[in-house]
């Protein structure tokens, strides 16, 4: 401290930084914290499941719910009771529209407005890099939500109630409604739908909702405001997701088919519809759905290595769903196909995509390559299974898909407490806890450039 002469005033001799603020990574992980933590706290109570679950358990089943992963430790039809059942429907939803955009939901409904620094954390969450009405933003949001997840529970409902009664039925119609559509994969069914793999009713509305949950709130937003005015009027991001996800869709299914139309154990032995229709469901479930409608057991390699890619690959940013996320994965490879021509530039649909997004993309794919191969390693230290077995189910909890070939039931503690982690970081985003443990200092200092050779 320093005085200064004749006022009897001090001052700091240090001013505080700047960037000793609370960084918006931090907050993001914190946030997500506050939420995971109270609510593992919650499921450990008798009243939330029949047989109790131990801290690590209800840890890993809230960070599945709330990462909308879908893997489970234990069996959610039959270990949770009717109020553990709601409370993984109120996790779930909280990860499919983001703890971000919910904080704004509360703070409209209660008259508050968002800071400044509120705004900015909300805008990038919802993938906004420029000046939006975010009170109308999430309105829509919210509104778009939760009226296909009405549509969802009525449709499913047709199909369930006459079954198992309108309270039963209902409930089931609901909760399969909103696991779908946040992409989260949690089934009431022991087998999840492998026993509706012949009822299109079923598969096709729960692929609708995940499909849908899977493109983005900004692209639907986007189609909403300027489909009218035709297709070359959307913005580009929403361009990429609407080609780029038939395009997915129809290449999964094609190979699903081709490799697995001969294997008894899984499709061989439906009728030929049938096995298209497990085919489309299969392929479009792994791109971050977590349900499966035939014994993923079952699958042969080739299959596992083309459902890995698909999950890697993920749905669309600002999503419900997981993965490195689309747009990330045609940007890199429309850089790289640049590259190959020798091209300037990176282009697509007549734009030029910034050379800083580029970078970014291809940051995103190095980092989570990292993340997964130092998960993978922990795993083979802590597990005894295949490294085909680690290596599905590390990327399905990385991509927040919930797909299981077995292993996760079988997970010893250390394990699980990884696999937790990995879910996390999944869900935030691999390149959000980067930032955050490297803590980046943006310099405008520039060396002169050095040749290296490369390739």
């Amino acid at each position: 401290m320093k005085r200064l002469p004749n006022h009897g005033l001090y001052i700091p001799l240090k001013t505080p930084k700047r960037g000793e603020r609370w960084s918006e990574p931090k907050i993001i992980l914190v946030s997500f914290l506050c939420i995971l933590l109270p609510a593992a706290a919650l499921m450990t109570m008798p009243v939330f499941s029949v047989s109790g679950l131990s801290f690590m358990d209800a840890l890993f089943t809230a960070t599945s719910a709330i990462s909308v992963t879908g893997l489970g430790v234990v069996d959610t039809g039959s270990h949770f009771t009717l109020s553990g059942q709601v409370l993984l429907l109120v996790l779930m939803q909280i990860g499919g529209l983001g703890q971000m955009t919910l904080s704004a939901v509360l703070l409209y409904m209660f008259g508050l407005r968002l800071s400044l620094r509120q705004q900015s954390l909300t805008q990038e969450a919802l993938g906004q890099n420029k000046v939006v009405n975010l009170h109308q933003l999430i309105k829509h949001i919210v509104i778009f939500a939760f009226t296909i997840e009405l549509i969802g529970t009525i449709v499913l409902a047709y199909r369930w109630v006459p079954e198992m009664g309108w309270k039963t039925g209902l409930f089931t119609a609901l909760f399969h409604s909103i696991s779908a559509f946040n992409n989260a994969g949690f089934s009431l069914f022991s087998d999840s739908l492998s026993q509706f793999n012949h009822e299109p009713l079923v598969l096709l509305t729960i692929a609708s909702l995940f499909i849908l949950g899977g493109l983005g709130f900004t692209v639907v937003s986007d189609i909403h405001r300027n489909s009218h005015r035709g297709f070359q009027h959307l913005q580009l991001h929403s361009k990429i997701m609407l080609i780029a996800t038939p395009c997915l869709l129809l290449f999964g299914t094609l190979m699903f088919w081709l490799l697995e139309n001969t294997n008894p154990a899984t499709i061989a032995n439906l009728s030929t519809g049938q096995q298209w229709l497990a085919a489309f469901f299969q392929s479009a479930t792994m791109r971050t759905a977590g349900f499966n409608s035939v014994d993923l057991s079952q699958l042969t390699h080739p299959t596992i290595l083309i459902m890995i890619l698909l999950m890697l690959v993920g749905a669309g940013s600002t999503s419900t769903g997981g993965g490195i996320k689309v747009s990330t994965f045609v940007v890199a490879m429309t850089a790289t196909w640049s590259f190959l021509r020798q091209r300037n530039h990176v282009s697509l649909f007549k734009r030029t995509i910034a050379t800083n997004t580029v970078t970014k993309c291809l940051a995103i794919i190095v980092v989570s390559g990292l993340m997964l191969t130092c998960a993978m390693f922990l795993l083979m230290i802590t597990e005894k299974a295949s490294f085909v077995s680690i290596m599905f189910e590390t990327i399905s909890a990385f991509a927040t898909v919930g797909v299981s070939g077995g292993l996760t039931a079988e997970l010893s503690e250390p394990g699980k407490f990884i696999m937790v982690v990995v879910m996390i970081t999944g869900r935030i985003g691999p390149l959000t806890l980067a930032y955050m443990l490297a803590r980046p200092k943006p310099s405008k200092l520039k060396y002169p450039e050095g040749n290296v050779f490369a390739g």
